[in-house]
């Protein structure tokens, strides 16, 4: 026979189990600082949350952020810092570490192949980044591929350097993109991002230079009439997570983040190359000019910004880092 005693006592351990089990559970954070919903970037961080709350059996829930929703690229990632957002499909800054500017070393790849086996898991560039993020209180997962960028401009275009000092473009406010931007020929201004489409309108700026096709097209396709695909960088967004949130999470639930952010890592890897094949098309079939410059052009153009650029970027950096570099980078 169960006593009143008895059936009180299970009341106070179910009740106690129930605490225990909302305890547990939390929400955490998730943005990226480029891309709306919709976009590549947003469907990768809406997958990545997917498979957390599902493989923690809804121990963990993700409230999504999308570009601009939180802040601009420089706030959501000092927002990501200070522990404010707890994971992040970023472009990072470098003010919190010069040495991330590593990731933005201009022609160190001419092809997916050189710059996919730098970014693979145990890759040398992937070993590099780990150890960076760790020292900024982040937890780097990997890389998030886009491709090589370009410059898109209205009016003209430009695939050496003389031609390209009649041609303002904006950059972002990131070493060494300026830096490289002018080595290239071209003028340079600082115009932020939400503002950028009256700039070109409105003749301020002739273009937008740093970003990979796909920005270009989107944003800006109906005002750029070319884009040149000078692979001055390749592009990545990085999977990371706020170090401190990280260490409090249990060591099943590590797993599963770590196994979701290697899943959505994968699938882009896979996808990216002709992800981006697929934007020039679509440029293309807007009626804008693709241009891809000659080997001789392409070559030209990093020995002068690489010339440029390179010792720079070891004064920032530290020549232990530039050294890899040196040793693994494209051959001209």
């Amino acid at each position: 026979m169960i006593t009143k005693s008895r059936i009180l006592a299970l009341a106070a351990l179910t009740a106690a189990s129930i605490a225990t089990g909302f305890a547990e559970a939390k929400t955490l954070k998730i943005a990226t600082d480029s891309g709306a919903k919709g976009s590549p970037a947003g469907n990768a961080i809406e997958e990545w949350a997917k498979a957390i709350t599902e493989g923690t059996n809804g121990e963990i829930d993700l409230a999504i952020y999308y570009q601009n929703e939180l802040g601009g690229q420089q706030e959501v990632f000092d927002l990501h810092v200070a522990g404010d957002v707890d994971l992040m499909l970023n472009w990072p800054m470098t003010s919190y570490d010069k040495r991330i500017a590593v990731i933005y070393t201009p022609y160190m790849f001419t092809t997916w192949e050189e710059a996919l086996e730098a970014y693979k898991p145990g890759g040398w560039l992937n070993s590099m980044l780990d150890g960076i993020y760790a020292d900024m209180g982040l937890k780097f997962f990997g890389a998030w591929p886009e491709g090589f960028n370009g410059v898109g401009t209205k009016g003209s275009y430009a695939t050496n350097v003389d031609a390209a000092k009649s041609i303002k473009v904006r950059v972002p406010p990131v070493f060494p993109f300026h830096e490289t931007i002018q080595a290239m020929g071209y003028q340079t201004a600082a115009v932020d991002w939400g503002e950028l489409y009256s700039a070109i309108q409105t003749g301020v700026v002739d273009g937008d230079a740093a970003n990979v096709i796909f920005y270009e097209l989107e944003y800006f396709g109906d005002i750029l009439d070319y884009y040149v695909r000078s692979k001055q960088q390749f592009i990545t967004g990085m999977l990371t997570m706020n170090l401190e949130e990280w260490e409090q999470l249990t060591p099943e639930q590590q797993k599963v983040v770590q196994d979701a952010a290697t899943a959505v890592m994968e699938k882009q890897f896979n996808e990216a190359r002709a992800q981006d094949e697929g934007y020039a098309e679509q440029w293309k079939a807007k009626g804008n000019t693709y241009v891809e410059p000659t080997d001789e052009e392409l070559g030209a153009l990093a020995k002068t910004v690489r010339e440029a650029v390179w010792p720079q970027m070891e004064n920032e950096v530290g020549a232990d880092l530039m050294q890899p570099i040196r040793d693994n980078s494209a051959k001209f």
